[in-house]
């Protein structure tokens, strides 16, 4: 009991728990079913990106390009469509762009040893430069309103978004590879000891390699979405979403510099900020005070678990 009570998930389930009952009784309408998954329209492109990001923080490294290769993705596939191109065929094109993107980020940083987060920074101005430089100030419009069903839509005429099912299904996808592989047993130990893991025969530039490949498929997918949900492109599109992105891994439990973390306390995490961001919207907090809060409990998850192993410590020195 003492060693589930110390793990992060039970926090975090408590955590979420205390939101429900607070935010229920701050507001009528919270507890409402269609509400609350209506909510999570709002941060499912993101908690889709935080799966692979999962990965990539637990080898300790980063990808701060996810949200400017979300834009340059969602950018061509505008102009794409703007030129005559079909839908689905821009869609494809989405995602090709965007894989195609990670795979230049892996390239770099495995065939030059450059750390990640540099590349990934570089990246980051570098892919959102694209999405200026194809749509300057426009927007894209005009998208056809079957498109929309696949951001706003309802999953076979129930109350649950078409989004929510998408991130539920490659949840399970992405918690089997990294609690149930070997691929996922390599990605904890490129995390702990990188050095030793190469040593050892593992594989590890193939691994980052795909990891950030990934990471730019699953970009471009969200891209996808996202542009279906407002039926809109701008170049400014995802600003800001890969320190949300980063917020909920960390939040969840993954440690930043590598080696530790689960998906299903990534999850809860990602439910944990969503549900708080939309009970304080509920009642007109405003956004800055949003991230103020959000700050201060990433703050909180940091802090905690040092905590606890300080008191852990003190308990079997007295004992």
């Amino acid at each position: 009991m003492s060693r589930l009570v110390r793990r992060w998930e039970f926090i975090l389930v408590v955590l979420l728990v205390a939101v429900f009952i607070i935010m229920s009784r701050l507001s009528p309408w919270f507890l409402d079913v269609r509400n609350l998954f209506d909510a999570t329209l709002h941060f499912t492109e993101k908690a889709i990106i935080a799966l692979c990001m999962t990965m990539i923080v637990i080898t300790g490294n980063v990808d701060l390009s996810v949200a400017s290769n979300m834009a340059m993705s969602a950018a061509v596939m505008g102009v794409a469509f703007r030129s005559g191109m079909s839908i689905g065929a821009a869609a494809g094109l989405c995602l090709l762009v965007g894989t195609l993107g990670g795979l230049f980020n892996g390239i770099v940083i495995t065939r030059f040893k450059l750390p990640a987060m540099v590349v990934t920074l570089a990246s980051f101005s570098l892919f959102r430069g694209i999405a200026y430089v194809l749509l300057g100030n426009q927007a894209v419009t005009g998208y056809p309103y079957q498109f929309s069903d696949l951001g706003q839509g309802y999953f076979a005429g129930t109350i649950i978004p078409n989004q929510l099912v998408f991130f539920a299904v490659l949840a399970v996808i992405f918690g089997f590879i990294l609690h149930k592989t070997t691929f996922g047993r390599y990605i904890y130990a490129i995390g702990n000891n990188e050095d030793a893991c190469r040593y050892s025969g593992v594989p590890v530039d193939r691994i980052k390699l795909i990891l950030f490949t990934v990471s730019g498929l699953i970009s471009s997918f969200a891209a996808v979405l996202l542009t279906s949900r407002i039926l809109s492109t701008r170049p400014n599109i995802a600003q800001g979403f890969e320190l949300e992105v980063i917020t909920a891994v960390v939040l969840g439990g993954v440690s930043i510099s590598g080696g530790s973390g689960t998906m299903i306390g990534v999850v809860l995490s990602l439910f944990l900020i969503g549900f708080t961001r939309f009970g304080m919207s509920l009642l007109n907090v405003p956004a800055q005070v949003m991230t103020v809060l959000i700050g201060c409990l990433l703050i909180f998850a940091i802090l905690l678990p040092k905590l606890l192993d300080k008191f852990a410590q003190k308990s079997s020195r007295s004992a």
